[in-house]
């Protein structure tokens, strides 16, 4: 699977979306809990970084349950952020589980790779991107 990551910028923030991350939560662009104008599954670009303001955008970006938006200030482009906060991990009802902070994750082949901020782990056994969550859990009715 192909590690694509797409940026978005209004010049000030750009918004980092990486799809094979995305659990499909819809917590973006959900009127209740997230920032449709901005968020909108149904244009392409999917993401309008011109449509609201930057805080606005950031405050968004960060209530993303598996990391698969992130954000950085153009201005510190230069600078790497990094989590460092301790590892926590959290089961979600009928979910995923999230592992917040930095980790390395090793797969069967012994191939390692980098996550940082949140990771969504699979808990139903259905996703088509394993160890990760894809969303798999709702279509499948997974409760625990």
């Amino acid at each position: 699977m192909n590690d694509i990551t797409k940026k978005y910028t209004n010049g000030e923030v750009t918004i980092v979306w990486k799809p094979n991350a995305c659990i499909h939560s819809t917590v973006c662009w959900k009127e209740a809990t997230g920032l449709p104008k901005v968020f909108n599954p149904k244009v392409r670009p999917w993401i309008d970084p011109l449509a609201d303001n930057t805080e606005n955008m950031i405050a968004q970006v960060k209530k993303c349950p598996s990391g698969a938006l992130s954000y950085y200030m153009n201005a510190d482009a230069d600078k790497v952020a990094e989590v460092t906060a301790e590892s926590i991990v959290e089961v979600m009802p009928n979910g995923p589980l999230l592992v917040y902070g930095n980790i390395t994750v090793k797969d069967k082949d012994g191939t390692e790779s980098k996550r940082n901020n949140v990771t969504a782990f699979c808990r139903c056994g259905h996703s088509g991107n394993k160890p990760y969550c894809d969303g798999s859990h709702k279509k499948m009715g997974f409760e625990g």
